[in-house]
């Protein structure tokens, strides 16, 4: 039996092969990408090598201050420990930590500790809101950064007002010192604070940024004359450059886990690496709707459609279904020539008598293979297709 409607065909699950061709494209934008993040980290990692680092004669070190602090008599000794930055506070000192941000909270309390009331002077390089409340109390960092490098001094401090213009647009900070000097403010916000000791001699200052100290920036503004009045007030200059390896003060405070060794542009390049690829499957996958039928590019044969969805029907053991569909065709075929309206050819009250009538036969039988159970097996299946066949060549009869 044969029919003459093309059929919805049934796709098959995609392969290895398939699936590897449509996601080839994305595996390998991962893999650049990442490639990309992994060279950008090293080039960054050796440029930065040595930064702030009174030794070192790279572009962001600081061997150029620390040459012209010695020729005034100023020493320098550079230190990586808590131990002994905090063994080196005094009055004669003056102690500069250089990244306070990489200190714990247990270390940042303890070098507090160590130099609040020593009568020397602590400057802090770039200290944010991680650091700069344990360090300076009272002292709070602004979220936003300054958008301008160079500023005016714009403050009563002796060594700005001499100093004129110097590159400090960096942190910028407020507090709640009203003896403190307030200089080069951006936005109404200092971005240089000197806090006096509330005894002695001594004093905090929190610098916004790291730039005065530099050795390509050192020629700039009054960049040098800052630093070196900053720096060379006291014979002694401490150089802190904190570790994240040093463990000279531990406890619960101190612990940090993974995620906290990383910086945060590694976190955020992360997001948008999963935003991405949230997006891409997006891109590649298959629309959500209605099916939406399309003209296929070649014609096909009514039998080549019903050869092959009978070959799925079989594969599936749905002979249910099978069954269905030949007693359908049939029924949609035969109410034309008995008279029935197509609309009704399924309704065994409107197709049986009328087909009763054409055949002179027996209703029940007709009954049972019109509209009857599914066969039990292959070889009921067939000869009910054999049946439908010979009923629709009798009615077809003259």
């Amino acid at each position: 039996m044969t029919t003459e409607a093309t059929l919805p065909s049934t796709s098959a699950s995609p392969t290895a092969r398939q699936v590897w061709t449509r996601t080839r494209g994305v595996a390998l934008a991962l893999i650049v990408l990442v490639a990309a993040a992994i060279a950008i980290a090293v080039i960054r990692s050796d440029a930065r090598h040595g930064e702030l680092d009174p030794r070192s004669v790279d572009p962001n070190g600081s061997r150029a201050v620390a040459e012209l602090l010695a020729d005034r008599g100023v020493d320098t000794r550079v230190v990586t420990t808590l131990d002994e930055a905090a063994a080196a506070s005094g009055p004669d000192t003056t102690l500069l930590v250089a990244t306070p941000d990489l200190l714990t909270r247990g270390q940042q309390s303890r070098l507090h500790d160590s130099f609040a009331g020593s009568g020397g002077r602590t400057v802090l390089v770039a200290s944010g809101s991680a650091s700069v409340e344990r360090l300076a109390p009272g002292v709070t960092a602004d979220p936003a950064t300054s958008l301008d490098s160079t500023l005016a001094p714009d403050c009563d401090l002796p060594a700005a007002q001499r100093a004129g213009t110097a590159d400090t647009g960096g942190v910028r900070y407020t507090t709640t010192h009203l003896d403190a000097d307030q200089c080069y403010p951006s936005e109404r916000l200092a971005t240089l604070l000197r806090i006096p000791d509330t005894t002695g001699n001594g004093d905090t200052v929190a610098l916004g940024a790291p730039d005065i100290l530099l050795n390509d920036r050192l020629d700039q503004q009054g960049n040098a004359s800052l630093a070196l009045q900053l720096l060379g007030s006291r014979p002694h200059l401490v150089w802190y450059l904190p570790s994240l390896s040093d463990t000279s003060a531990t406890g619960t405070d101190d612990e940090r886990g993974f995620f906290d060794l990383l910086p945060s542009g590694w976190l955020w390049g992360t997001l948008q690496l999963f935003i991405a690829a949230a997006l891409a499957a997006l891109w590649r996958a298959r629309r959500l709707g209605p099916l939406v039928p399309e003209k296929l590019p070649v014609a096909i044969r009514a039998s080549e459609t019903a050869e092959g969805r009978a070959r799925l029907y079989r594969k599936a053991d749905a002979r249910d279904r099978a069954a269905n569909a030949l007693r359908s065709t049939t029924r949609t075929r035969l109410a034309p020539l008995t008279g029935v309206p197509v609309t009704q050819a399924h309704t065994p009250e409107a197709l049986l008598p009328a087909l009763s009538a054409h055949l002179h036969g027996d209703g029940q039988d007709l009954h049972a293979l019109l509209f009857g159970p599914p066969p039990s097996d292959d070889a009921a299946l067939i000869a009910l297709a054999d049946r439908l066949d010979a009923l629709e060549r009798e009615v077809r009869r003259p």
